[in-house]
């Protein structure tokens, strides 16, 4: 339900009806401040045309700094790891966490373990975004609709993970993750928003 703030106009008052941030709100403005920051860049799948529930949380991020990728997911993290060697923070894109899996090796043997096993002189600096999908009003199959979180949780050292549960938590673990040395896992959850292809 929407807000009402008073606000006063001389002797007269007049109720205004603010409308609080959606989930997708604050994902988009995540995504724009992320996309204004001189070494960002955006990788995945549906980052340069429109294809997964999170294509449209990047209608601010200009498209010079989206590259889209096919459906390789080692690949698309082992080079992520290897941009941020070279100075850039990658924004990683993974839209299921059944996707991630693939990624498993490059994840967990070097975005988080590099800084360990080089004694502090390798530090990948990768956001990934995930997602918990939705299993209605469409239910993507149990190939696709899983939540790996915990499992990968469990076996990082250096990389954080942050459960977006929440729209309050949004734009501030981004900006956080953007700030950290190390690399960054932030999970969102469909569920609690919409696109351009639903409803708002």
């Amino acid at each position: 339900m929407a807000a009402r703030r008073n606000r006063k106009m001389g002797p007269y008052a007049m109720n205004v009806a603010v409308e609080a941030p959606t989930y997708h709100d604050e994902l988009c403005r995540a995504m724009t401040w992320l996309g204004q920051q001189n070494n960002t860049v955006f990788i995945g799948q549906g980052v340069g045309v429109p294809g997964t529930a999170m294509s449209d949380s990047l209608k601010g991020v200009p498209l010079e700094k989206r590259i889209e990728f096919p459906v390789a997911e080692e690949m698309q993290v082992g080079m992520c790891v290897g941009m941020s060697l070279k100075g850039y923070v990658p924004i990683c894109i993974i839209p299921r966490w059944n996707f991630a899996l693939r990624a498993a090796d490059q994840i967990i043997n070097h975005l988080d373990r590099l800084p360990l096993y080089s004694a502090g002189g390798y530090k990948p600096k990768v956001i990934i975004r995930v997602a918990v999908p939705s299993t209605s009003p469409f239910n993507p199959g149990p190939q696709h609709d899983a939540d790996f979180t915990d499992m990968f949780e469990g076996e990082l050292r250096s990389v954080g993970l942050f459960r977006l549960s929440t729209q309050t938590s949004i734009d501030k673990c981004y900006r956080y993750a953007y700030e950290r040395m190390f690399g960054t896992i932030l999970v969102e959850y469909t569920d609690q928003y919409r696109n351009a292809r639903g409803s708002k």
